[in-house]
């Protein structure tokens, strides 16, 4: 025995641990340079080193102006031996490119774009977002340039001046995040950069659906292949990057948890506000701000009796300071409002709450029979970024018979609706763009009555099918992504779906109900961990118009589901559809992997399960 443990000292084993924690020192240098000469090579950067660096001014796309270009910072006694060479940069163009699903677009877009200054892939990837602006004004431009007496080819054209307005902004958005990161921009935000470039696609699209059937819309769509084709390309290439720099990211992180005796931390950093470092000084007052549990006092009330500052919900935005530091709170007293309200873009961080979604109750009745075009036919638009609804109803009082009547439009980022209920028929809720959470809230309707190509999680939520026209069907979800790079989907998790007595009444086979069906080519949703009633569709879900549309290149799936309609044995066979997926699967399609939604969702106070229940 004492032989065994004769050199086990205090003196031995501090030299002992010194030597381990030199080892993994040298190991995490090591598989530090491997990781980023991997990279360099994938993403091109390792074909020549660069003296070269890149500079620009603030990126800011505007109509009609050339992509920024980066400048030489060559200093004095630079000789041109010691300038980047242009065979190099397209050479590396060329192997980022390789990753992209449109090879040729992506290798004359950048290399018309970029100059011998783009040293890096950083610089590459900036460059192709750069190139999607003059595509999209392109595009854009042809659709304002339609001529028509039609009003509803009119209205469409007033649809795309407004959305290639929202384009352009995250467009923006997206560039100042690539500038603003540093060297680590890329792993620190690169699903809010592949977001911001979803909605790209996602306003082209609706410029797009906006014009009725025929040669108009053919010739839009055709004019916003090269656009999309470009985004595209963007989000591969970021994809790619923030992958790899993530995995480098966390090895060293490993690494220096082990060598401390601590354990590893994948959560971003974040400041004494709760709000992650990376996040640009102007949108911190977004994320920042007390929640409902901290603070519900209002900065103003609405009221109908007339004891409060307004009377209608506009009139308090209208009065809402043009600057305002936190987060600006609105109550809305029990009440039927009549009114058509959008909260602006401008207007970041604002909350309303009412006294309990059934009774303050903001409806209209817009619709598409009487000319609108779906995107106007909203009751109330959250733009804004950083919008919280809590306990409000939402409601589209049109009726079946007129088709597409949308209750409430979302755009914002990191939006959360809480005990808020959406009522209607058909497009009910229109989950537009970007990052959305719902929680204990109510959602009727009857076809595609959740909608859109938002990154939407639906938690706790209770789906309520309602009678439908008899030559109709119920379909719950109807997924916009419209291509396989988006970081955009539906998730319906512990969900639950109950129908209204007019369908109970109609007898269970009378009306077929259906969980959901692809709204454009890479529709993706799951539901998961919910109950799910005989009414349910053995099949599932049903194509878009009966014909084959997207049923190879959507992703449908579900995970953990209970009650007499999760049978999967009866369900559509499509390539696309995944039937039961793995726990591993389902796990990165939880609130947290899914929408990254901690950072903006904590301070708010909102109730939420960041995993899975079981």
């Amino acid at each position: 025995m004492s032989s065994a443990f004769g050199d086990f000292g205090p003196l031995t084993e501090r030299r002992r641990a010194e030597k381990a924690r030199q080892q993994r020192r040298r190991l995490m240098i090591a598989g530090g340079t491997v990781s980023i000469v991997i990279i360099l090579i994938v993403m091109g950067g390792a074909a020549v080193m660069y003296s070269g660096k890149a500079s620009s001014d603030d990126g800011d796309y505007k109509k009609g102006s050339s992509p920024a270009k980066g400048k030489s910072g060559g200093g004095s006694g630079s000789s041109s031996s010691s300038q980047p060479d242009l065979k190099a940069v397209s050479k590396s163009i060329k192997v980022m490119c390789a990753q992209t699903d449109y090879q040729d677009a992506c290798e004359k877009s950048i290399g018309k774009a970029a100059n011998a200054s783009a040293t890096s892939p950083k610089d590459i990837i900036r460059t192709a977002v750069e190139v999607i602006g003059n595509a999209v004004c392109q595009a854009f431009d042809r659709a304002d340039l339609i001529m028509s007496n039609d009003p509803r080819v009119k209205a469409a054209v007033a649809d795309c001046k407004e959305v290639y307005e929202d384009a352009k902004d995250d467009l923006n958005s997206t560039l100042k995040g690539i500038d603003a990161g540093g060297k680590d921009g890329l792993a620190k935000q690169g699903y809010q950069l592949r977001l911001w470039l979803s909605a790209v696609i996602a306003h082209q699209e609706t410029c797009i659906e906006g014009f009725p059937d025929g040669d108009f819309k053919a010739k839009v769509k055709e004019s916003f292949n090269n656009g999309k084709e470009l985004t595209s390309n963007a989000l591969a290439l970021i994809e790619k990057a923030s992958s790899l720099l993530s995995t480098v990211k966390a090895s060293k992180r490993r690494l220096l948890a082990e060598e401390e005796g601590a354990a590893s931390q994948t959560e971003p950093a974040l400041d004494k506000d709760g709000v992650p470092e990376w996040v640009a000084d102007g949108e911190r007052r977004v994320l920042k701000g007390g929640g409902f549990k901290n603070n519900l006092t209002p900065n103003v009330v609405v009221a109908k009796d007339d004891s409060g500052k307004f009377k209608t919900i506009n009139e308090a935005l209208s009065a809402m300071p043009k600057t305002y530091d936190g987060r600006y709170v609105i109550y809305v007293k029990e009440g039927v409002y009549e009114e058509y309200v959008t909260i602006t873009k401008k207007m970041v961080n604002v909350t309303v709450y009412g006294d309990g979604a059934k009774k303050s109750i903001v409806t209209g009745n817009r619709n598409y029979v009487d000319g609108l075009t779906t995107f106007k036919t909203a009751t109330f638009t959250a733009q804004g970024d950083g919008f919280m609804a809590i306990g409000m109803g939402f409601q589209n009082t049109a009726g079946a018979e007129k088709h597409q009547a949308v209750a409430l439009l979302v755009q914002s980022d990191r939006s959360v609706f809480l005990n808020c209920r959406m009522d209607g028929f058909q497009d009910t809720l229109y989950a537009h763009s970007k990052a959305q959470f719902y929680r204990n809230c109510i959602i009727s309707g009857t076809v595609d009555f959740i909608f859109g190509d938002a990154a939407a999680v639906f938690q706790n939520c209770i789906l309520v099918l309602r009678r439908p026209m008899d030559n109709q069907q119920n379909i719950a979800t109807a997924q916009g992504r419209a291509d396989a790079r988006e970081a955009t989907g539906f998730v319906l998790q512990k969900c639950e779906f109950t129908a209204e007595s007019a369908l109970r009444d109609a007898g269970r086979l009378a009306i077929r109900n259906y969980l959901g069906r692809p709204w454009r080519e890479c529709s993706r949703t799951l539901v998961m961990e919910s109950e799910l009633p005989d009414f349910i569709d053995k099949a599932g879900y049903m194509p878009w118009n009966n014909g084959d549309f997207a049923l190879k290149t959507l992703w449908y799936a579900e995970y953990g589901n209970t009650g007499p309609g999760a049978d999967t044995s009866g369900r559509v066979n499509w390539p696309g559809y995944k039937k039961v997926i793995s726990k591993a699967d389902a796990a990165k399609f939880t609130v947290e992997n899914f929408l990254h939604a901690q950072p903006w969702i904590d301070p708010t106070g909102t109730p939420v399960k960041y995993d899975l229940f079981t």
